[in-house]
């Protein structure tokens, strides 16, 4: 009987990030996976790392780590994880050249070989991020996705889950805008067990665990010290990947690029969106209140900055 063809992810970058999506993706059985890095030997000893962890983890992915774009040829889809991280004290935006010039030449050469591939952008500045991706692989704009609300929205509902008490599986939370300070947590269409969140906690309990959310990545790079946050990015990473190899149309906060929805223009900004085998399906529209309106046009403005500096 012939072997089931699986499909086949590359993920570019195996840091710590990248490392543990491809670790994700093949742990899952849904796709072989390429690790692909500059640095000789690094993407080959985690690969070689990882495939010796499967006869445990009792799956037969392949995971094959490269420094050569050739290995990726035919790919479904592309992760980008690729970049400087943050130190501490450094904002996101501070990596936007460095990053720039990684992200350009990494998915010229992965767009190149695999030209039907869907490309899931994880790199900080994220949204700046996109943009860059999109222009170097030239690809339509629905097959270039930023994950950026899936991991806010996990931050978000951990700490709504912690504050009330309840499994994380019961809460739902929404965090739009773009990937940084400016970021907007909607409380109004958070829900804990399909109860609305402002019938949970007092309006000063919510403001907490959105600034909390807010600064969640920085108050793990304080922590650590050295790095930034990977476990978290990885997970919600992998939530994309899934739902585009199952098609199972998840409905995902993720930067997608907006024209005209929402008010905003031609710009890459966290929107919920219907994640399929296609890519971004389609961009759900949801009324805002004034405020929440005002928060999402000052993050969209944020994220217009970065993009000006590119």
């Amino acid at each position: 009987m012939a072997g089931i063809q699986r499909r086949k992810v590359t993920v570019i970058g195996a840091g710590n990030v990248g490392a543990t999506t491809a670790q994700r993706i093949a742990e899952s059985g849904l796709a072989d996976v390429i690790l692909v890095d500059i640095v000789e030997g690094l993407p080959q000893g985690k690969g070689l790392d990882l495939a010796e962890a499967a006869p445990v983890m009792g799956h037969d992915a392949r995971i094959i780590g490269t420094n050569n774009y050739d290995d990726t040829k035919g790919s479904d889809i592309i992760v980008v994880t690729s970049g400087i991280a943050r130190k501490p004290g450094m904002s996101r935006d501070d990596l936007i050249n460095t990053n720039a010039g990684i992200v350009r030449s990494v998915v010229s050469e992965a767009a190149k070989r695999s030209p039907d591939a869907i490309l899931v952008i994880v790199t900080n500045p994220l949204d700046a991020m996109c943009h860059v991706a999109l222009k170097a692989s030239g690809f339509p704009k629905k097959r270039v996705i930023g994950m950026a609300g899936t991991l806010d929205s996990a931050r978000f509902r951990h700490f709504i889950a912690t504050e009330t008490g309840v499994s994380v599986e019961d809460v739902r939370a929404f965090v739009l805008g773009g990937h940084g300070d400016t970021m907007v947590p909607l409380p109004r269409y958070s829900a804990v067990g399909g109860i609305p969140l402002p019938e949970m906690l007092s309006a000063e309990r919510i403001e907490a665990i959105v600034k909390r959310t807010r600064s969640g990545g920085a108050e793990i790079v304080e922590l650590l010290k050295t790095g930034s946050a990977f476990y978290a990015p990885a997970a919600a990473t992998f939530e994309v990947v899934e739902s585009i190899l199952l098609d199972r149309r998840r409905l995902i906060p993720c930067a997608a690029y907006l024209e005209g929805e929402y008010g905003v223009q031609g710009l890459y900004v966290g929107v919920p969106v219907v994640i399929g085998a296609s890519g971004i399906e389609r961009i759900i529209e949801i009324t805002l209140t004034p405020e929440e309106s005002a928060a999402f046009k000052k993050s969209a403005d944020a994220v217009q900055e970065l993009v000006a500096l590119l």
